[in-house]
C-alpha cells in the first residue's frame, strides 16, 4: 500500500469555512515549508495567495493540484499574530483565510514580493565638514549644515521638502554619503526630542501605574478633554523605547495621524511610522514589514495597524478607545480596540484605552475590575473647563438652523479675538428637497421602498442631489416633477448651508468648511488648520472636528441639530450622543482663553442635556448602565446580529429562519427575521435577525451549530449575508 501524499493546508481569502490542501511547488519538499508563509497557489480558472496553516496527507483518490510558488523564505505570519487571527476567526465565526487576508497590506494579500525596509540616512564626509565653510549659501549649503549629523531619509522626507535635489548636488561632489542603520539602532531624529516635560500630579500617577506594569495589565485612561492623556501615552512610550521595545499607538481617524505624528516626533526624537488607508500599498506594506523585522520601533496608525507584526512589543495604546471608527462596518467586521486587547494579553505587554468619554463596555469593566481605572479629572496646564449653556430655540427664528442669540455670541468671541466651531453633524447643503406646493420630495430610486422613503440629501448649494447611502447622485430638478412647480426649496440645514450662511454674515473673517466633502485628498484636514492658524475664523464642521485635535485658540463651540439623536430607536444612541457632544465642547478653551459652548435644541428639558449639563458625562455613564442592565442590553448581554439581502424580499427572510430553527434548542433569544430599520439600500432589500444570550459562552456554542447551517442552507446562494459578533450598531 504506498504511503499517503504529504499535502500542506491552505487558507485562502475566499468565503468559505475550509481550509484547502495543496501540492507543494515543484523542487520543493512538503516539510521545507513553514506555517505562516505565503503560498502562491492555482484556484479555479485564476491564481490566489493563502497562508499555509499545517501539513497533513491527502485523502485516497483525491486529484490535488500543485502549489504554484513560495514567494518568501520564512513566514509572514508567525507566533502570537497568528496565534491571534486565528482566535479571531473563531470569535467572529468567519472563515480563516479571509481573517488572515484582512491582516496583511494589499500588496503581500496579492502576493508581490516583500520588499526592502532597510532604513537609509545621509551625513556629510570628512570632505563634506572640510568644505561645509566655504560654501556659498543655499539650499545644497542648508542641506549640507544639517547632514553634519547622520539624517534619516524619512526625517528629511517630512521635514526638508525637496531635499534630493539638493542631495544629488552634494553627493556628486562627495560631499555626503549614504549609512544603513541597524534594526536595533535605527537612526535618532536628532534635534527633536524634547526630554525635559514633566507631568503633573495626576499624569505621573497614571505614567508611573503603566511604567510599573509587569506583563499584561488593562489601563482605562480615563481623562477629561484636554487633562493631557497624550502626555501620558508618551510618558509610557519612552519607557517602552528605553526598555528597547515597540510601541504601537491607534487612532481613529486618518485626519488624526499628521497631528499625531508630528507630536510624538517631537518627543520621542525617533522615527515614527504611520499606518493607514491613505498610505498607497506599497507604502503600507513597507511600514507592516518593517514592524515585522524589528525596524519600526513606533507605529501610529487607524484602525487595520491593530495587526502589525510586533516581535518586541512593549506597549499597545488606543486613543479615543470609544471611537465607532475601530469597528470594521464590512468584510471582517472586528473591533479594533477589543483585538488590541486580546494581542496584549497574548504579548504579555500592557494596553492603555484612552478616552474624555469611555465606551460603557470600558467603564463597566474597570468597575468590574477587569481595567485599572486611571483618572485625570482636571485640564492641564492653566486650562479651564468651558461653560456650557442650553439655548432654547423654540419660536425663535433661525437663519440657516443658528438662532440670533448664537449669532451674537459668534461675534463677539471673534471681536475678542478667538476662533470659533459651529458644529453640525450633517454634510450637504441640506437634508431634504421638498416642493413648497404639493409635497413632493427627492427620494433615493435605490434605497426607498413605498413605506419608508430615504431623502436624497441637497449638495452644492442646491444643484446636487446625493444618497449618503448608496453614494447615488443626480442633479436636482428644475422643476417638481409631480406639478411641475418652479416652488423647489432645500428643507433643513447641512454644514455647505451654514457655511454660506456664516460667509455672508461673517464677510470680514475667514469660514472654512471641515467634512468629508471638503477633505477628500490627503493632509486636507491638516491643510485647513494651517490655513486658519491661530486668527480669528470660524470652522464648521461635523464629528470629523470632534476627535481629538487640538485648537488652542478655539473659545466658543456651537452645536446645531441636536435634537434628531435625542429620540433615536437605537439603544446606544444615548451613549453616541452624549460623547459626541462632551467631545465636541472639549475643543473650546484649552489653552488659556476660557471657553464658551453653546447647545441649541427645541428641548431644553431634556433629560440626557440636562444630566450632561449639570452632571457630566460620568453621571450619565452611571444611570445608562443601570438602563441596560435592566433592558438586558450589551455590556449586560451578548450579541450577534445575522443580515441578509437580495433584490426580493423572501430570500433573505427565508434564510434568517434557517438560522433561527438551529438556534432554537439554545441559551439565547433570537430576535426576528424582520426587514432591517432601513428595509432597502443600493436596490437590495434587507432583513435581519439578532441573537442574544447572557453568557458570551452560550452564545457562542449556538453560532458554532447556525453557522455550519447557514453555510448549508439552500437559500445561502441566493443571498448576500453576514455575521457580526458585538454589533455597534444594529441597522
Amino acid at each position: 500500500m504506498p504511503a499517503p501524499t504529504p499535502v500542506l493546508r491552505v487558507a485562502l481569502p475566499v468565503p468559505l469555512p475550509r481550509l484547502f490542501d495543496y501540492l507543494p511547488p515543484i523542487g520543493l519538499a512538503t516539510d521545507a515549508i513553514a506555517v505562516g508563509q505565503r503560498l502562491q497557489v492555482p484556484f479555479g480558472s485564476r491564481e490566489a495567495c493563502g497562508i499555509v496553516i499545517g501539513h497533513g496527507h491527502a485523502e485516497p483518490g483525491v486529484e490535488l493540484r500543485q502549489a504554484l510558488a513560495l514567494p518568501d523564505p520564512q513566514p509572514l505570519l508567525r507566533g502570537e499574530l497568528l496565534a491571534s487571527l486565528q482566535w479571531l476567526a473563531g470569535y467572529l465565526h468567519a472563515p480563516l483565510g479571509e481573517v488572515l487576508a484582512t491582516a496583511l497590506p494589499a500588496a503581500l494579500r496579492r502576493g508581490e514580493p516583500a520588499a526592502d525596509t532597510t532604513a537609509y540616512g545621509w551625513v556629510l564626509t570628512e570632505a563634506g565638514h572640510t568644505a561645509l565653510p566655504a560654501m556659498r549659501n543655499g539650499k545644497p549649503k542648508a542641506l549640507a549644515t544639517l547632514l553634519a549629523s547622520v539624517r534619516a531619509e524619512d526625517w528629511l522626507d517630512d521635514e526638508v521638502p525637496g531635499w534630493r535635489a539638493s542631495l544629488r548636488s552634494l553627493r556628486e561632489r562627495g560631499l555626503v554619503e549614504r549609512e544603513k542603520a541597524g534594526s536595533e539602532s535605527p537612526f535618532p531624529r536628532k534635534g527633536d526630542s524634547d526630554p525635559a516635560f514633566s507631568l503633573n500630579d495626576e499624569q505621573r500617577v497614571a505614567a508611573d501605574a503603566v511604567r510599573a506594569a509587569d506583563g499584561f495589565a488593562a489601563f482605562l485612561l480615563d481623562g477629561v478633554t484636554g487633562s493631557g492623556k497624550t502626555e501620558v501615552y508618551l510618558d509610557a512610550i519612552t519607557d517602552c523605547l528605553a526598555r528597547g521595545k515597540q510601541a504601537l499607538v491607534l487612532v481613529p481617524e486618518i485626519g488624526l495621524t499628521p497631528q499625531a505624528l508630528a507630536r510624538f516626533r517631537k518627543r520621542l526624537g525617533v522615527p515614527v511610522h504611520a499606518l493607514h488607508s491613505g498610505l498607497n500599498d506599497n507604502q503600507r506594506a513597507r511600514v507592516w514589514l518593517a514592524a515585522a523585522r524589528g525596524q519600526a520601533r513606533v507605529i501610529v496608525g487607524t484602525r487595520s495597524a491593530v495587526f502589525v507584526p510586533l516581535p518586541d512589543a512593549g506597549l499597545i495604546v488606543v486613543d479615543e478607545e470609544h471611537d465607532g471608527s475601530y469597528k470594521q462596518f464590512d468584510g471582517i467586521r472586528y473591533h479594533a480596540r477589543d483585538v488590541a486587547i486580546v494581542r496584549a494579553r497574548a504579548l504579555g505587554v500592557p494596553a492603555v484605552l484612552g478616552s474624555a468619554t469611555p465606551s460603557l463596555e470600558s467603564l463597566h469593566n474597570a468597575q468590574a475590575g477587569r481595567y485599572v481605572h486611571l483618572r485625570l479629572r482636571h485640564r492641564a496646564g492653566n486650562a479651564r473647563p468651558p461653560h456650557v449653556r442650553v439655548l432654547d430655540v423654540r419660536k425663535r427664528p433661525l437663519h440657516a438652523g443658528l438662532g440670533e442669540d448664537a449669532l451674537l455670541a459668534i461675534r463677539g468671541a471673534l471681536d475678542a479675538g478667538g476662533q470659533v466651531l459651529v458644529f453640525r453633524n450633517r454634510r450637504g447643503y441640506a437634508p431634504v428637497l421638498l416642493c413648497h406646493d404639493c409635497g413632493w420630495s427627492a427620494h433615493c430610486p435605490r434605497c426607498s421602498t413605498p413605506d419608508k422613503p430615504t431623502p436624497m440629501t441637497v449638495h452644492a448649494h442646491g444643484r446636487r442631489l446625493q444618497c449618503h447611502h448608496c453614494g447615488h447622485r443626480r442633479p436636482s430638478p428644475l422643476a417638481c416633477p409631480d406639478c411641475a412647480s418652479l416652488g423647489l426649496q432645500p428643507q433643513g440645514n447641512g454644514t455647505e448651508r451654514i457655511e454660506a450662511e456664516l460667509q455672508a454674515r461673517f464677510a470680514d473673517m475667514p469660514v472654512l468648511r471641515i467634512d468629508r466633502g471638503s477633505t477628500g485628498h490627503r493632509d486636507a484636514l491638516q491643510q485647513h488648520f494651517d490655513e486658519l492658524g491661530a486668527q480669528p475664523g470660524i470652522l464648521v464642521g461635523t464629528q470629523m472636528l470632534a476627535k481629538g485635535h487640538d485648537l488652542p485658540n478655539l473659545t466658543l463651540v456651537v452645536v446645531v441639530g441636536i435634537d434628531e439623536g435625542l429620540f433615536s430607536a437605537d439603544f446606544r444612541s444615548s451613549e453616541k450622543l452624549a460623547q459626541l457632544l462632551v467631545q465636541v465642547a472639549g475643543r473650546a478653551g484649552r489653552a488659556d482663553k476660557p471657553g464658551t459652548v453653546l447647545l441649541q435644541t427645541h428641548h431644553p428639558d431634556h433629560p440626557l442635556l440636562q444630566i450632561l449639563v449639570n452632571g457630566g458625562y460620568h453621571a450619565f455613564a452611571e444611570g445608562e448602565l443601570e438602563l441596560r442592565q435592566a433592558a438586558g442590553f450589551p455590556p449586560f448581554a451578548h450579541l450577534a446580529l445575522l443580515r441578509a439581502e437580495a433584490r426580493h424580499a423572501d430570500p433573505p427572510m427565508q434564510f434568517l429562519h434557517v438560522a433561527k430553527a438551529a438556534a432554537k434548542d439554545f441559551a439565547i433569544e433570537a430576535s426576528g427575521p424582520l426587514p432591517a430599520p432601513m428595509p432597502r439600500r443600493a436596490g437590495y432589500q434587507r432583513a435581519q435577525l439578532v441573537l442574544s444570550a447572557a453568557q458570551r459562552r452560550d452564545l457562542h456554542v449556538a453560532l458554532e451549530v447556525v453557522m455550519p447551517a447557514l453555510y448549508a442552507a439552500p437559500d445561502a446562494r441566493k443571498v448576500r449575508w453576514s455575521l457580526d459578533v458585538d454589533p455597534v450598531e444594529l441597522y
